[in-house]
């Protein structure tokens, strides 16, 4: 739904003209299984003079924090995606969230990815129905893919370092098909935890919150507390930004997405495209998380995304469906992504289709982005503007 300019105070109407900013559109895509504790992803897309710029930071961000995410999309509808690159293809991995082991065997064969990244430390799912699902997609991706398949697990800071140790160990022989784990990203959020857990297991550890989220994401380096970075373009305010850091760490940097849209995802690709050295698969191919797109959608073939399709995406016309208020017809009625395995659970312990009763009214939608993005601007420009 288009946001009308009456919506805007006099300090919004001035940052976006002085970035040549003229629509603002509110969104509202429902996910195909929660996913970080959401069942939705909403946000505000800016449209500038070289295209679209997704802007959706979580509900635990605050706007000095958000106000990194709405600068990205600024930059991404000012200046574009378009930047110098070292490769047209980006390889990626599928994703797979919380669900029954069936389900996430169905995901990762469908996906044709040879590398997968697990969820696991779900408040819904225990250490051993994490095995399971671990093992199910291990499985999967040795017999398809043999010693090409790699196998990886994200466990968004939630284990303590003693409870870390334990855990590493014992999941990772759920991976023994493709010999044991690529990588654990973010055991443990406190960096010095990080560094601990390091220095105590052969598996390699990935950082992740302590990039994105912390005031210095290069005491990760300082510590030794990571082998590798994971870097997202809107937390870190844009591709320029992120490509800008990504070349100052001294470890390899995986690029992955914060759930985005396909107009988010076409920036990840292109920082992806950009970095000298990728010698891991990305996290990039989460559109299949989303029940529709508001553009695209960017989705991989083979294992990879092309850098092609994320230029013309990011330059091109959202689909109107799943823009709430818009009458067109929805992409989703069109495509529809469901890879839960037939006449199973999407998520563990709920139903399979996403609610439409948890969709917020479209006015309502507009009252809250609007009021989050002027607490944005207010927050991280307010000098500029006033």
């Amino acid at each position: 739904m288009e946001i009308p300019a009456g919506r805007w105070s006099s300090r919004a109407h001035k940052w976006f003209e002085t970035r040549r900013i003229d629509r603002v559109i509110a969104f509202d895509v429902q996910l195909t299984t929660m996913f970080r504790g959401v069942r939705a992803r909403r946000g505000i897309m800016l449209h500038g003079p070289s295209g679209w710029g997704e802007c959706a930071p979580f509900a635990e961000y605050g706007p000095d924090e958000s106000a990194l995410w709405l600068q990205g999309a600024a930059e991404a509808a000012i200046h574009g995606i378009d930047m110098p690159s070292a490769r047209e293809s980006i390889p990626v991995n599928v994703t797979i969230p919380v669900v029954a082991p069936q389900d996430a065997a169905v995901r990762a064969r469908r996906a044709h990815c040879r590398t997968a990244k697990i969820k696991v430390a779900d408040p819904r799912s225990t250490l051993h129905q994490d095995w399971d699902r671990i093992r199910a997609v291990s499985q999967v991706l040795a017999n398809e893919f043999g010693e090409a398949a790699h196998v990886r697990i994200d466990v968004n800071g939630k284990w303590e370092r003693d409870d870390a140790l334990e855990a590493i160990a014992f999941l990772n022989d759920a991976a023994a098909p493709v010999g044991g784990f690529e990588y654990v990203e973010q055991p443990c959020m406190a960096v010095e935890d990080l560094a601990w857990v390091r220095a105590r297991t052969s598996i390699p550890i990935a950082a992740d919150e302590s990039i994105r989220r912390a005031e210095d994401p290069f005491r990760v380096v300082e510590l030794e507390a990571a082998d590798v970075a994971v870097v997202k373009v809107a937390p870190l305010g844009g591709i320029r930004r992120a490509l800008e850091l990504a070349e100052q760490l001294p470890i390899p940097v995986v690029v992955s997405s914060a759930i985005d849209t396909s107009i988010g995802l076409a920036a990840g690709v292109a920082l992806a495209a950009a970095l000298p050295e990728l010698p891991h698969a990305c996290g990039l191919d989460t559109q299949r998380l989303l029940v529709g797109d508001v553009a695209g959608p960017l989705v991989s073939a083979d294992g990879a995304l092309s850098l092609a399709d994320a230029r013309r995406i990011a330059e091109g016309e959202l689909l109107g469906g799943r823009l709430v208020g818009d009458e067109t017809p929805s992409f989703a009625a069109n495509i529809s992504n469901d890879d839960g395995a037939a006449g199973s659970d999407t998520w563990l312990g709920s139903g399979s289709r996403p609610d439409p009763t948890t969709r917020p009214a479209p006015a309502d939608l507009v009252d809250s982005w609007v009021t989050r993005t002027e607490a944005m601007i207010a927050a991280r420009w307010n000098e500029d503007v006033a």
